[in-house]
Parts: structure tokens; C-alpha cells; sequence
């Protein structure tokens, strides 16, 4: 009771610019955290937590030894943390830098825009799959991808069936890299990604579908692989890679990760619906009776 009562005392103390002052660090802390997260600077997060965890407990057990020499890390740890992790950090600055106002507020709504853009991509590679002509299609999220835009052509074109399935003909001047799309529109063709190290992928993956895990292993992107020896629709999400996919299931699954308030609605509503005829069919049933 004395613990609670301490608490309420200082809520009593506390000012508007107090209550501001929590409220504004809380929405940065919301808003930043899946930044962190989706730009792979995690392992960078995780290194400083665990280093200033272990020398709280030095403090606490009194480890003079294990405490003095933490002490010497973190003198020079921000330079540590720069050399180590320079490639994490420097994505995560290009991020952050690209990120619009008003995305970051909450105020940007891609649904609507993405639709037609899932429409066209899903009728491309279901052709390109019939077809068996290889492509790999990027769909940025907040990870802006600048980086990757140098090694390619810009494009910046309307998404279509026709302009994604022309770039990547065989015998097109683009067609061999990556294409990516960001806020709706064709931004960049024949872009260069990174392959994934990871020994889980299967030893008869091509290099497209590497590059595809390795892009969602360093990024937010969703990748789309169509294979140009089976002609197999794949994607790769955070690092997994769903293959075999049907154009239906394409669909659905790009739609899940491209458009969550949109498919979060539709399930509502589809729950409502159901909701409303059950409840008619026991009305009829109860009538019957």
C-alpha cells in the first residue's frame, strides 16, 4: 500500500508538460521500434542491452575485475558499435533519412494505391510462370532501398502487366536483376540484391530465389521469384521463402503483407457476415419448430 501511495503522490505532483513529455517519448518509442526491427539493426540493439545487463550485474555482485574491464568496452564502445556494425548502421540511417512525414505520422494510407499494383504483378507472373521466364519483383515497405536503386536503371513508370512482363523478356536489355516497386509505381530495373548466406535454402535454388531471401534477410521488402526453370511463383518474407504458390494464393499472401488494414477490414466484415446468416438460420430453424 505504501509502494502505491508513493506512485499516487507523484502523479499528483506531475504537470501538463509531464504528462506531454511521456505521451510524445511513447509515440516515438512506438513508432521507431519496427524501424529498428525491420532495418536488421537488432543484433545491434541486442549487443549494447546485453553489454549494459552484464555490467549492472557486475555492479550489483561486486566483480571488480569483469566490472573494470566493461568499463574499458564502453569507454570505446560507441566506436566499437560503428566499425562492427557499420553496414546495419548505415541502412538504418538511409532509412530513416527517406522515411516521409506523413508515413511516419500514420497518415499515409497504401491500400488503396497497392491494389491495382497486386492486380497487375499477380497477372504478370502467372503468365511468366506459364511462360517459364524468369523474374524477381521487389515491393518495398518502409525500408526505402536507395542503396539498391544505384546498382540498377531507374524506371519510375506505372505498374502494369505489360510494362513488367516486357522488362523482364529474355532478351531485354533489364531483364537480368531485380525490379522494384515502391510506393506504387516501377521505381528501378535490372537492381543487383544481396544473396542469402543461410545453408536452409535448398541446393536446387538459383540465384533468384537467394537474392530474394537475402533482400527480405536485410529489408522489410517482400519478393516475389518466378522461376525461369519451372516456372514455380515463390516468395520471400523475412528471411522464409514460401514456393509453389498458385496465382490465388499470391494474391491473398500480397494483399496479407501489402495491404494488413484492408485484408484486417475484409475479414471483419467477412465475420459479421457469417455472424448475421447464422443468426437468420436459427431464426428460420426456430420458426420451423
Amino acid at each position: 500500500m505504501e509502494y502505491l501511495q508513493t506512485i499516487w503522490q507523484q502523479i499528483q505532483k506531475m504537470h501538463f508538460t509531464d504528462y506531454m513529455d511521456i505521451i510524445i517519448v511513447a509515440f516515438l518509442i512506438y513508432k521507431f521500434m519496427p524501424l529498428l526491427r525491420s532495418t536488421g539493426t537488432a543484433r545491434v540493439g541486442g549487443v549494447i542491452l546485453s553489454v549494459l545487463v552484464i555490467a549492472g550485474l557486475t555492479d550489483l555482485f561486486h566483480l571488480y575485475t569483469l566490472s573494470y574491464i566493461l568499463n574499458q568496452f564502453l569507454a570505446v564502445g560507441l566506436i566499437a558499435v560503428v566499425v562492427l556494425f557499420q553496414p546495419e548502421l548505415r541502412r538504418m540511417i538511409d532509412h530513416l533519412s527517406s522515411i516521409k512525414l506523413n508515413r511516419f505520422l500514420g497518415a499515409y494510407k497504401p491500400e488503396q494505391e497497392m491494389e491495382p499494383v497486386i492486380a497487375q504483378t499477380v497477372q504478370a507472373c502467372e503468365a511468366m510462370s506459364r511462360e517459364r521466364v524468369g523474374a524477381l519483383i521487389v515491393f518495398a515497405r518502409d525500408n526505402r532501398l536507395e542503396e539498391y536503386f544505384k546498382t540498377g536503371t531507374i524506371i519510375d513508370g506505372k505498374v502494369s502487366e505489360q510494362l513488367i512482363r516486357n522488362v523482364f523478356f529474355p532478351k531485354a536489355a533489364l531483364h537480368d536483376g531485380a525490379m522494384i516497386i515502391r510506393d506504387g509505381r516501377v521505381t528501378a530495373a535490372a537492381c543487383v540484391l544481396p544473396l542469402s548466406e543461410t545453408n536452409r535454402l535448398s541446393a536446387d535454388l538459383g540465384t533468384r530465389h537467394r537474392a530474394a531471401v537475402g533482400m527480405s534477410e536485410v529489408s522489410d521488402a517482400v519478393v516475389v521469384v518466378v522461376s525461369e526453370e519451372t516456372g514455380a511463383i515463390s516468395v520471400a518474407v523475412c528471411g522464409m521463402l514460401k514456393r509453389h504458390l498458385a496465382p490465388q494464393t499470391l494474391e491473398r499472401l500480397l494483399r496479407n503483407e501489402l495491404c494488413p488494414d484492408n485484408t484486417v477490414q475484409e475479414e471483419t466484415l467477412a465475420v459479421k457476415l457469417r455472424q448475421k446468416l447464422q443468426k437468420k438460420e436459427k431464426g428460420d430453424n426456430t420458426n420451423e419448430k
